[in-house]
């Protein structure tokens, strides 16, 4: 059975989730966002190895946390968007030189692909395309553990902003619909900011998907 931690981390509350598996202790941190000690010492105290960082989309407050982590475990893989990797070294694109607060992540050592699989135990993540927030945004989709980490493409009854610079808001409706509302009913959707949801539920009632 996995076991799925969410710690909201810094001043926007970045949902960092960190996935374990029963065996061997690896696991895997998504999104570390602003001022990720919280996350790390989770990750230390369980005696977990972080094998991955996946970035759901290169915006500071989800990814300007993975240089720290770096630093605590050296061999951790920073993994990234492709049309996003280059936000992870320009202030400007990742936005946080716009709020006054001009950060980078080292580079990515993977790029991330839709429809690629990934492993972590016995479970198999895919790579779906939930771009429009950002150029690359991703989401991570595991139909084993019925969940789907989202990022900020789709928040409980809400969707992300696409005010902002690379945005797209046609893009993200078309992805969120082609892509998140095509799983079933019962799968757990895991934002990238505030409470889960369920994806039958957002369907049914998100305003801004009707």
């Amino acid at each position: 059975m996995l076991a799925i931690r969410t710690v909201p981390l810094g001043p926007f509350q970045t949902n960092c989730i960190i996935l374990s598996g029963p065996q061997d202790g690896e696991c895997w941190v998504v999104d570390p966002g602003m001022r990720p000690e919280p996350a790390i010492e989770y990750v230390q105290g369980d005696g977990l190895i972080p094998s991955r960082i996946l970035l759901t989309h290169g915006h500071c407050d989800h990814v300007c946390g993975s240089g720290q982590f770096k630093e605590a475990f050296p061999d951790v893989l920073i993994c990234c968007p492709e049309k996003d990797a280059d936000m992870l070294l320009d202030p400007d694109s990742n936005l946080s030189a716009p709020f006054g607060m001009p950060m980078t992540s080292p580079p990515a050592d993977e790029v991330l692909h839709p429809g690629q699989e990934l492993t972590l135990g016995q479970t198999v993540w895919t790579v779906l395309d939930t771009s429009g927030h950002t150029p690359g945004g991703v989401s991570f989709y595991c139909p084993q553990e019925k969940v789907v980490i989202v990022g900020d493409a789709l928040f409980a009854g809400s969707v992300g902003r696409t005010d902002i610079p690379g945005a797209s808001h046609q893009l993200l409706i078309e992805n969120i619909h082609r892509n998140l509302l095509t799983l079933p009913d019962d799968t757990r959707a895991i934002p990238g900011h505030g409470p889960e949801t369920v994806i039958g539920l957002e369907r049914a009632t998100n305003q801004f998907l009707q």
